[in-house]
């Protein structure tokens, strides 16, 4: 389904309430979720901190949010997701609230905002929307990303790549990365959670001699699918957009087992004010109609329970990611300080 016949159809369904033909049969295999039909009408002032990110994805749920609330009064502030993180612990320090939700596109942001004592508790029955293993006490994921080892399969065969993040350092492909990226940070700050800061110094040295660099990871993906590395890393999305676009792309995802390298990230929300309206808020980004929206149209990963993953993904039990607390990704400073040192950066 392309992105304007679904948006139409979400906006149709928020709008009216009535569920168009296609998305019925779309979501009828998505029990569990929770519609927006049951959920109560937003209405008052919020302002919202959203962190940029998804090429107006995000900015079209908010739209069709609107459209079924007319009563609500929305501002949103937009930004870079750790400038608004920052930003709100400042306004705080100056003992100033101007933001009732916080809509991130890295949960190392919301840790942060969280460690700074700024966001409420959510109630029990929201987090067990959720799957388990993404239930946290003051913020809930909205969708995820997972990483993964974008490749060529006319260059290298799956059976060459490693299914070890740390024995990639050590393979013979040529591989492609974009250091400066965000995503990737997040991903060595998982390594040196898992891995430890001496080996994951190791892994960057060795890695620096051999991989070529990127200014993001859409251009690892299409270096990859160029021919001019083996393989690279990427969040999963940039490959299923490449090839929902380009069928014939050559390039394919390969994944790594229980390690950082196929650390699954997300992007999530929290309530900065108390009362029921921003918490209501929170529920309409995890009903089933905007997951579906958002893993159809943007790839993400939904963390809803009951909603289907993106095509072109297996299932999360087959990938095997890392089991770690998404918080602790917010701490960066050590990352970058590490990827400085050994000169990455």
């Amino acid at each position: 389904m392309q992105r304007r016949a679904f948006l139409q159809s979400l906006a149709a369904l928020i709008a009216s309430g009535v569920l168009p033909p296609g998305l019925t049969r779309t979501l009828a295999a998505e029990a569990g979720a929770v519609s927006v039909e049951s959920l109560p009408a937003l209405e008052g002032d919020l302002t919202l901190y959203l962190g940029r990110g998804e090429g107006g994805l995000y900015e079209d749920v908010l739209g069709a949010i609107r459209k079924r609330n007319p009563k609500l009064n929305l501002q949103i502030r937009r930004g870079p997701t750790a400038a608004l993180a920052n930003t709100l612990v400042a306004e705080a320090k100056a003992g100033v609230q101007r933001a009732d939700l916080f809509w991130a596109v890295d949960s190392g942001a919301l840790g942060m905002v969280g460690e700074a004592g700024l966001a409420q508790p959510l109630p029990e029955a929201m987090r067990h929307q959720l799957k388990p293993g993404f239930r946290y006490a003051n913020w809930s994921p909205v969708t995820g990303r997972i990483r993964t080892l974008p490749y060529n399969p006319g260059r290298v065969s799956p059976d060459q790549i490693p299914d070890s993040i740390m024995a990639l350092a050590d393979s013979d492909l040529k591989i492609g990365w974009a250091p400066a990226y965000a995503s990737f940070q997040s991903f060595i700050t998982a390594m040196r959670l898992l891995e430890g800061e001496p080996a994951t110094a190791e892994w960057l040295r060795k890695m620096k001699k051999k991989a070529r660099s990127y200014a993001g990871e859409l251009g690892v993906v299409l270096a990859t699918e160029r021919g001019e590395v083996d393989v690279g890393f990427a969040n999963h999305y940039y490959t299923l957009r490449l090839k929902t676009g380009k069928p014939d792309a050559s390039v394919d995802l390969a994944f790594t087992h229980d390690d950082a390298g196929c650390l699954l990230n997300a992007s999530g929300v929290m309530a900065l004010s108390e009362g029921e309206t921003p918490i209501n808020f929170i529920r309409y980004l995890l009903s089933r109609e905007v997951q579906s929206y958002l893993a159809e149209e943007a790839y993400e990963i939904p963390l809803v329970q009951g909603v289907a993953m993106p095509e072109g993904l297996p299932p999360l039990t087959e990938i095997n990611p890392p089991d770690i607390d998404l918080t602790r990704l917010a701490d960066l400073r050590p990352t970058l300080d590490l990827m400085r040192d050994v000169g990455v950066l």
